[in-house]
């Protein structure tokens, strides 16, 4: 590898990355506090400071009252410097969300995906409204990620492996990507969940935990060392193929319905087990996460359907802890949500019962569309990186 030598101009590239990096990750600062976090004199912190406000990075985001004389300067980063958009991508929904290099959503929108629509123009169309209410021109974002159900390359990035959504199959990331002109990237929807959860959930800063999410699908996102494991072929996490006891094994690995973990608690399977506790009709429009929620707040009926929805869900969770022992089981998804604490302790007890391993077992903690918010907070990590780079090559 080149060794650059330790020059000058070096030296400021390195202090002027240092500081930007310090302002995206903690927010606005005193000239004397980036000095103080960076180990850099006032009048070193003061002068990449002007550099980074002559090259339009940096601007005065405030005050900070106290002591004698006059207010400090906080200096943070310019939030229109870069803006990237998020997406979900689901059977019968598609949300967006647009936010600046900051982290803050400036717009988010809920779009009809018109059953069978082309995938590209699907996103340029959520694309398109989510910017619309935020001002922001679609030429402006630097950065794209899609959340969506089912197997991804690891090595292309594009989808294998979609059961809902068969339209998205093998060159829809290079389609879109010469469509739009900006970098995409597509990322398995659990595995954004649970980046949310560690940022801001119930694993929020923790390195290993693993996120099973139970709703019309179920999927598994495994944290390990603060880094998601996807698998050789990226299908590690694709648990409702898991073998469990009694129940027949898949016969059409494009319909996991058929057999295996998802016939035993994905919705298919728990809105019939709900009915039979009068909380939900067969086949009804109630949703399942209503049925739970229901449950999960009422009378005996619940308290027994709970049970019994518990004991299939600890069958996995105990399948993957004797494996993985991850200290840390978040329970999402609908079910996982409408469940809350009372699910959640159940499951942990039944895990408890039949699993050498003791996991504790808690309901998300991001109530509000968890992969939608992955999605964006993975943008913003790569728009971020590309920002930093920039500081660094000038």
């Amino acid at each position: 590898m080149e060794r650059r030598p330790g020059t000058p101009s070096l030296l400021r590239e390195l202090n002027d990355r240092a500081a930007l990096e310090l302002l995206l990750a903690s927010g606005p600062m005193t000239r004397a506090q980036l000095g103080e976090h960076t180990g850099l004199s006032k009048v070193t912190a003061s002068q990449l400071l002007a550099r980074l406000e002559e090259r339009g990075l940096v601007e005065v985001a405030g005050e900070q009252a106290g002591g004698r004389g006059p207010n400090a300067a906080l200096y943070g980063v310019v939030p229109s410097t870069a803006y990237v958009v998020g997406l979900r991508v689901e059977l019968g929904v598609v949300t967006a969300g647009v936010a600046d290099v900051t982290g803050k959503v400036v717009s988010d929108v809920s779009v009809d995906p018109n059953a069978g629509q082309d995938p590209v123009e699907l996103v340029r169309g959520a694309v398109a409204a989510a910017c619309r209410p935020s001002g922001v021109s679609p030429d402006a974002l630097r950065a794209l990620v899609i959340g969506t159900p089912g197997v991804l390359d690891p090595g292309t990035g594009e989808p294998r492996l979609a059961v809902n959504l068969p339209a998205w199959h093998e060159g829809v990331l290079d389609a879109l990507r010469s469509d739009l002109g900006r970098p995409v990237r597509i990322e398995n929807d659990v595995n954004l969940a649970a980046m949310a959860e560690r940022a801001s959930g119930a694993a929020a800063g923790l390195d290993d935990f693993v996120l099973v999410w139970i709703g019309v699908g179920l999927g598994l996102a495994t944290m390990l060392g603060g880094r998601l494991h996807r698998g050789v072929a990226g299908a590690a996490g694709e648990i409702g193929y898991l073998p469990v006891p009694g129940v027949p094994l898949p016969q059409d690995l494009t319909h996991p319905l058929t057999g295996a973990f998802q016939s035993l608690v994905g919705a298919q399977a728990v809105q019939p087990l709900a009915a039979g506790y009068g909380f939900a009709e067969p086949g009804a429009a109630a949703s399942v996460r209503a049925a739970v929620a229901a449950a999960a707040a009422g009378d005996e009926r619940g308290t027994a359907f709970l049970a019994e929805l518990a004991g299939r869900v600890a069958i996995g969770v105990a399948a993957i802890c004797v494996v993985l022992d991850p200290g840390l089981v978040v329970l999402g998804g609908e079910v996982g949500l409408a469940g809350g604490g009372e699910l959640a302790g159940r499951v942990a007890a039944e895990v408890g019962r039949i699993c050498p391993a003791r996991p504790r077992v808690v309901p998300t903690g991001v109530r509000v569309d968890p992969v939608l918010r992955g999605a964006i907070l993975a943008a913003v990590d790569q728009a971020r990186e590309e920002l930093l780079a920039s500081v660094a090559s000038a």
